[in-house]
């Protein structure tokens, strides 16, 4: 599928957005339209795999008598390999097809004084009861099976009762309706088995959803160029992963991120907190094409509560929310992720309580790469003592890269991302990189261009030292500095002003006041013929 059909795909996906915009918020409406979009997504993949399971013997799928004893039987049979290689099963009749003509084929030449007839349609076209049977019914179909976790609740943020759709039933079912039609016009192009078109677009949604969410957008979504830094920072010379691990996943851009980097990845884990957040991330797996066996996503809280303790991961990538609070109870001092260290991170900053939860997590073998605010580099105290030991007793940390301000949703301070690894290939030093300044000025934000991107990439890959961008510091220097990792210690961005004639700033003076003589005597001039007195 070309850019051009991509883009216009995006366009008319967000043009279906604007259906439920006006009615609530962003966030609000972002669960409804993702929401039937992955419905859609599901029906049409049931409906291309029993095709091919049919092999045309009985005609089309949605075609399919369900209540003749040939159909049952073919239905059971049906749901047992559906179940065991999609996750889930559906029925011809509930299918996104099949409930999108219903809602919408109403005929237009009868009118309402033909209130008997207008009735019956009005019946027939009803179908916001059986679209949540439906929704039920997708979960209902994994229950004990292996796609039960990844399915369960998964539409419970879709509330078709909801009074922002409509004063009343009619009105509900009414704009549902419209919704489901419009979306039923766009060919997902889910035949083409290499082409993640669908994934893209749903990307590209939740990025539109994430720019018009403010502070909360940190809480679901990375930027796509922050991504990919992370991304291509843990994957630099593989062509495959066993494990790729986020512990703060969000909608799951960056675990899908990475996949990108690389052939194959073995298995996905991730854990996040909130509950919407977590059905969106599963969502996202599942449209991009990620089998419900390859991906474990827990709703926990990860520093509270961790969900993958024997994982020891390839790859790590995360953008923790920004010094969280967290409880920092001593009881976690006996936890193996922070006893080495002696220290927990502050109540009040929990930054690098995720990153001992990384380092924990981490195999001996793999990189993990985080994005965190600047204070992490040199605030002390507890903080201070954590990244001593990082550096001194471990030696994990590889390089500090400086971003710059304004690049994230809902928070304009400055970050940076640290990459660690428990075995280097450079343990003498750490590559300091300061990006700050280089970076394109949008209306909102500032945003990061591929050449940036590029030269970040390149810099660490070769891990040079370039006047005011790059700095290798041997690990005595980083000692002399007491482990304070403060960019500006290491890179040099000062910018020497050009120096000042001060003998022509005299001249320039004396000509300003030349100027301003002419001008007060115009003026003079002026208030003489009105009779009035001059201002001076």
């Amino acid at each position: 599928m070309s850019e051009d059909h991509k883009k216009e795909l995006e366009r008319q996906l967000w043009n279906i957005a604007d259906t439920l915009r006006g009615k609530m918020n962003a966030d609000e409406f972002r669960d409804y339209i993702l929401g039937f979009i992955f419905y859609k997504y599901l029906s049409e993949r049931m409906h291309l795999y029993a095709n091919e399971l049919i092999e045309g013997e009985m005609g089309d799928y949605a075609a399919l008598d369900e209540n003749s004893g040939q159909g049952t039987e073919v239905l059971t049979e049906l749901k047992h390999y559906a179940v065991e290689k999609l996750g889930y099963f559906l029925k011809p009749s509930e299918l996104f097809s099949e409930i999108a003509k219903r809602g919408n084929s109403r005929r237009t030449d009868v009118a309402m004084e033909d209130e008997e007839i207008y009735a019956n349609q009005a019946a027939d076209n009803f179908i916001l009861e059986d679209l949540g049977k439906i929704l039920t019914n997708i979960q209902q179909s994994t229950m004990g099976t292996e796609s039960e976790d990844d399915f369960i609740d998964l539409f419970e943020d879709m509330d078709l009762n909801s009074s922002k759709l409509g004063k009343n039933n009619e009105e509900k079912n009414d704009l549902i309706a419209r919704v489901l039609g419009h979306l039923d016009k766009i060919d997902f192009g889910l035949e083409d088995a290499d082409s993640d078109i669908l994934g893209d677009a749903y990307e590209y949604l939740i990025a539109q959803f994430a720019s018009g969410a403010g502070k909360k957008a940190g809480e679901f979504y990375t930027p796509q160029a922050v991504s990919k830094i992370l991304a291509k920072l843990v994957t630099l010379g593989k062509t495959k992963l066993k494990t790729v691990y986020d512990p703060t996943c969000g909608s799951g851009s960056l675990l899908l991120r990475v996949a990108k980097e690389v052939e194959e990845v073995g298995e996905f884990y991730g854990q996040e907190l909130n509950r919407t957040t977590y059905n969106l991330c599963r969502m996202n797996m599942i449209l991009h094409g990620v089998h419900y066996q390859k991906f474990d996503i827990r709703q926990e809280d990860t520093l509270e509560n961790p969900q993958h303790e024997e994982l020891r991961a390839e790859a790590i990538v995360a953008n923790p929310p920004f010094s969280a609070k967290w409880s920092a109870k001593p009881l976690l001092l006996n936890d193996d992720r922070f006893s080495q260290y002696g220290k927990l991170a502050p109540k009040t900053k929990a930054d690098f309580a995720f990153v001992q939860h990384m380092i924990h997590h981490l195999s001996e073998s793999g990189t993990l790469a985080v994005v965190l605010p600047h204070g992490v580099l040199f605030r002390g105290a507890a903080e201070g003592l954590i990244r001593k030991y990082i550096i001194e007793d471990r030696n994990y940390l590889d390089a500090v890269i400086g971003l710059p301000a304004n690049i994230f949703y809902g928070t304009s301070i400055p970050t940076c991302i640290l990459v660690m690894k428990k075995c280097r290939e450079n343990p003498d030093d750490i590559l300091f990189i300061d990006a700050s300044q280089h970076f394109e000025k949008a209306k909102n934000q500032n945003q990061l261009r591929d050449s940036d991107i590029e030269r970040i990439l390149e810099t660490y890959q070769e891990r040079k030292t370039t006047d005011k961008y790059s700095y290798v510091a041997p690990l005595t220097e980083v000692k002399e500095n007491e482990y304070n990792l403060n960019i500006p210690r290491y890179v040099d961005t000062f910018e020497e002003e050009e120096p000042v004639d001060l003998q022509v700033v005299t001249e320039q003076l004396r000509a300003l006041d030349k100027d301003m003589e002419a001008t007060d005597k115009t003026i003079a001039d002026f208030c003489k013929e009105l009779g009035i007195d001059a201002p001076f």
